[in-house]
């Protein structure tokens, strides 16, 4: 129904024992009190009118009052950087900075600008900012990596992805726009643990969904609350929005990692027999659906730099994972234990066994394209890279226990080999 469930604040547990209904205080450790509740209101004032003047700018229109010359000087770099959000190289941890951390926000009003969707579909601009508002605050800053910041990568992978012309000549305005809100709004509300972790520990949303795509299911319904209530889509037929709400979940639905081999089955048939018609709007979806799965799981493909921080960003929220797994007489899940399952090691299996499969397929696609091409190389590159860091810590752990330490020469060969 209409209903979402905002701010999910713990997971219970109903295990037999010396730990009845544990409230594992995930999302929020705080209660929720007038004073957060008017905090939130006055972010959510600020973060308008900042927009609001960088709107202005990026219309060209100079603002009546001057504002602070940091504020003129920051909104000039998020300008400028916004003119190359179509390159891979794009770096979203600055543009966040840049942005005073609205970077999920302001990409989605330029991009919904840039590709004319505001003016085809006829959007309230307040409106439609406002519900770009209510998405990005309702991810969880919290969470090392999945936030806004990671909603943001997505989408302006996305919009480099809309462009490759195998896709770009076929794809309607209602194409565009779903997927970028399937990308926006991808990982809403995510707790910060996996799909196990919530069936294992009895979690409400495990049983709403029965088990199956527990995460998808909850992204996409607390987005489509979030539809509703902003009322953006209010205007349109009642047919067209069902629609488009229905498309939405089968985008979100497709990045749940256990469809992987399903998904890669079904492309690698439509490649081999080349029978896709991109004509056909059944087709044209099931491609925004890999583009979504390549957006989403991309970070092995960036350039190092950038690469290098979302592996150690997702590997820190595993770990957080294990730990809690550990504190509350859990099975610690696989990649989660920070004793045993490296930064390397986790990187390598991923690119091997996910994404290298996946990338290898959309650039045969894309028929091979400059983008496809340096996504692989960087790919390529990446994973020699954490091969040889992980032959360094092998060498450094087998010195460590015949010296009992790290020599500082070693030490210092490991940091050099993680510089880029």
């Amino acid at each position: 129904g209409d209903a979402r469930v905002r701010g999910q604040t713990g997971v219970v547990s109903e295990r037999r024992g010396s730990y009845p209904f544990i409230d594992f205080r995930l999302l929020n450790n705080t209660t929720l009190s007038g004073e957060i509740g008017t905090k939130k209101k006055v972010k959510r004032l600020l973060s308008f009118q900042r927009y609001f003047h960088a709107s202005r700018l990026l219309r060209g229109i100079v603002p009546q009052a001057s504002l602070y010359l940091l504020d003129e000087d920051y909104l000039g770099q998020a300008r400028h950087m916004l003119s190359k959000v179509g390159m891979w190289d794009f770096d979203i941890f600055l543009f966040d900075r840049l942005t005073n951390g609205n970077s999920l926000v302001t990409l989605l009003c330029h991009l919904f600008n840039v590709h004319g969707l505001i003016h085809h579909f006829q959007l309230d601009m307040v409106t439609l900012h406002r519900f770009f508002v209510m998405v990005q605050e309702d991810y969880h800053s919290q969470n090392p990596y999945h936030n806004a910041v990671h909603a943001a990568d997505v989408t302006q992978a996305m919009h480099c992805y809309l462009r490759e012309p195998k896709l770009a000549n076929f794809l309607t305005p209602s194409d565009i726009m779903l997927g970028l809100l399937a990308a926006a709004a991808h990982d809403v509300d995510h707790p910060g643990v996996n799909q196990p972790f919530l069936i294992k520990t009895k979690h409400h949303l495990a049983s709403l969904y029965q088990n199956v795509s527990v995460l998808e299911n909850h992204h996409w319904r607390s987005t489509i609350g979030m539809l509703r209530e902003s009322r953006l889509l209010a205007h349109l037929p009642k047919e067209v929005t069902q629609d488009i709400e229905q498309q939405l979940g089968s985008l979100i639905l497709a990045t749940d990692i256990n469809r992987q081999n399903e998904f890669l089955i079904r492309l690698k048939s439509h490649l081999d027999n080349q029978d896709l018609r991109l004509e056909d709007a059944q087709d044209r979806h099931f491609m925004l659906q890999i583009a979504l799965k390549c957006a989403d799981i991309c970070n092995p493909c960036r350039v190092w730099d950038l690469s290098k921080q979302w592996s150690e960003r997702v590997c820190e929220e595993f770990y957080r994972q294990g730990d809690l797994e550990q504190k509350f007489e859990l099975e610690i899940s696989p990649l989660c234990n920070q004793q045993k399952d490296t930064v390397p090691s986790i990187q390598i299996g991923f690119m091997t066994y996910i994404v290298e499969p996946l990338f290898e397929r959309w650039a045969q696609f894309t028929g091979n394209t400059p983008l496809s091409e340096n996504m692989l190389n960087h790919l390529r590159r990446n994973k020699a890279k954490w091969r040889s860091l992980l032959h360094r810590q092998h060498s450094s752990s087998r010195s460590n226990d015949h010296s009992g330490q790290v020599t500082g020469s070693q030490e210092q060969t490991l940091n050099e080999e993680e510089t880029p």
